[in-house]
């Protein structure tokens, strides 16, 4: 028994002895700066232990296992690779950190992907000054330069986007790296464009990836080798943008039209996989045809219609509407709208198509002679007053002029607003209808007889007249017979003595008395004169005289007849008194 327990003593010494020389052992094998495995033991507030195979497990802060992002990078159970920061000699405590392990083992992969030329995977963080920031464990410089096979206008596109970079350059004890995408980009490219230049000939479809869009076009990158779609080959109609075809990152399959093998220069299209519309065109379309086609832009002077794909026709504004002007095309149609229009025009050669809206609908100028015949009443509102006269609206669109001669028969209507006001419901005679160039005259005089068509019944030659002096010119003076209707004396008719000036005789307001001379019916003129009307004066008061005088020496002349009469009367008389005597005598 005894010896058994002296056995049992003795083996335990020697297990004791075997720990101590096992952990100095440890403790000799492990130095600072290693970078040793370990098992997450413990996951605290504030701490994480892990235990190296130590006597003592190391405590390293919670901080360096999370990520930006906040997440915990390690469980528990879980082997991580640590860094030995010191070692004690007599208690075995080790100082650990997981952090410098990461640092450590990233520099190491950096310094060897330098060395091979390799690939290093990083995201890009944010803009610095001249470049990008990138996280590839450590924070690297990449310069705008090296960012891609182009240059590139906006370099925030990249940020937050995974590449795979090349080490350009890595100096561990600075911290200093800096990265290039376009280095493996470049080798990526010259490996892909010697397989893209075997298969490479004007003619060859292929399919290529849009890199970026243009004004004028897309980059089209082909495998190695970019080539430019330009937006006149996108499609056989118009476009607009390049944009409202393709975008960036889109896959798009095109032709070759040309290779410069010596500038490196490809034309590619597209429109050219599908036939040319307009080919067949007049097939399908011609003047006079109606159609269906969507509004897909505007200009200053119409609306382009596409008809069908790729085959677009223009609506002029002057064929957007029968009576209205439109000033602009976007008074009647929008884009995106759909309309029915007729064919005007083909011409399939220079891919010209003219196209009318208003044809759809009657022209209602057309159809005013029929319902509105020239001769006949029609009635409108006053839309506007002008110098020259007044415009009536006698229908939608359709306007007619009454002109300020066509007013008033005999008034002179200098003004239309003397005789209509704006808003006025007026009725007028249908004078005349132009239907091309779309003109109607209407007349406001004619609803009543003309007065000149009696004037010469009203004033007959060499009657006197009585009026007043309207206006003295240097050639006569007006005189106005009645309202609106007026005579003229001329100079030479206003006195029988010569007279220079008319306005030393006559003034404006005086009255005057003249006799008719003349009257023009077809002119609307009547000619007058004083001169006349005294010299018909003179002939009256001459006649008149010399009627008095006849009568007067009619009565007062004795005929022979009346001498002999009148002596037979006196001897029959003297007879008489002489036998008288005689009996007187005898008595």
């Amino acid at each position: 028994m005894l010896e058994e327990t002296v056995e049992s003593e003795t083996n335990d010494q020697e297990k004791v002895e075997s720990f101590d020389e096992i952990f100095e052992a440890s403790l000799r094998s492990v130095q600072q700066g290693d970078i040793v495995k370990g098992s997450v033991v413990a996951i605290d507030e504030d701490t994480v232990t892990v235990d190296i195979g130590f006597k003592s497990e190391g405590i390293i802060p919670r901080r360096e296992f999370i990520d930006p992002s906040g997440n915990m990078l390690v469980s528990d159970g879980e082997e991580v690779d640590v860094y030995v920061e010191s070692v004690g000699d007599d208690t075995g405590e080790v100082r650990l950190s997981y952090s410098r392990a990461r640092q450590s083992s990233i520099w190491r992969t950096i310094e060897q992907a330098f060395k091979d030329e390799g690939p290093i995977e990083g995201v890009v963080v944010g803009r610095v000054k001249g470049g990008l920031k990138v996280d590839i464990g450590v924070s690297a410089f990449l310069p705008g330069s090296h960012v891609d096979v182009r240059p590139s206008r906006s370099l925030d596109r990249y940020i937050g986007e995974t590449f795979e970079f090349a080490i350009i350059k890595c100096n561990r004890a600075r911290g200093n790296v800096v990265v290039s995408r376009k280095a493996l980009l470049d080798l990526e490219r010259e490996s892909l464009k010697e397989e893209t230049l075997k298969i490479l000939e004007e003619g060859v479809i292929l399919e290529g990836t849009v890199k970026n869009v243009t004004d004028y076009g897309a980059f089209v990158d082909l495998g190695g080798i970019d080539g430019l779609l330009h937006v006149t080959d996108m499609a056989w109609g118009r476009v607009s943008h390049p944009s409202k075809v393709v975008s960036s990152g889109d896959v798009v399959k095109v032709v070759v039209l040309k290779y410069d093998a010596e500038n490196d220069r490809i034309s590619l299209g597209m429109k050219q996989l599908n036939d040319d519309p307009w080919i067949t065109i007049a097939i399908r379309l011609f003047p006079g045809s109606r159609v269906t086609g969507k509004v897909v832009s505007l200009t200053d002077y119409g609306a382009f219609v596409e008809v069908e794909e790729g085959v677009e026709g223009l609506v002029h504004v002057s064929e957007m509407s029968w009576t209205t002007r439109v000033t602009h095309p976007s008074k009647i149609v929008s884009v995106g709208d759909e309309l029915e229009v007729v064919v005007l025009a083909l011409d399939p050669a220079n891919r010209r198509i003219s196209l009318g809206l208003k044809q759809i609908t009657p022209n209602p100028w057309e159809m005013l002679p029929v319902e509105h015949p020239v001769g006949t009443n029609i009635t409108g509102k006053v839309t506007s007053l002008t110098d020259f006269g007044a415009f009536v609206s006698v229908a939608e669109g359709i306007d007619g002029l009454i002109h300020v001669s066509d007013m008033h028969w005999t008034r002179k209507v200098k003004h239309p607003s003397e005789i209509l006001n704006k808003g006025d419901e007026v009725e007028a005679v249908v004078l005349q209808i132009d239907v091309g160039s779309e003109r109607l005259s209407l007349g406001l005089k004619q609803l009543a007889d003309d007065p000149w068509s009696s004037m010469a019944d009203r004033y007959v030659i060499g009657a006197g007249v009585h009026g007043k002096v309207t206006n003295v010119t240097d050639f006569g003076v007006f005189v106005e017979l009645e309202e609106g209707v007026e005579g003229m004396v001329h100079v030479s008719q206003l006195s029988r003595e010569r007279i220079e000036n008319p306005r030393d005789l006559l003034q404006p307001g005086q009255e005057i008395e003249a006799e008719v001379l003349q009257v023009d019916t077809r002119e609307r003129r009547i000619a007058l004169s004083v001169r006349s009307l005294l010299d018909s004066k003179d002939k009256a008061e001459m006649r008149q005289y010399m009627t008095t005088t006849t009568e007067e020496t009619t009565s007062s002349r004795t005929t022979l007849g009346d001498l002999i009469n009148q002596e037979l009367v006196r001897g029959k008389t003297g007879d008489e008194e002489v036998g008288n005597g005689e009996q007187g005598s005898s008595d």
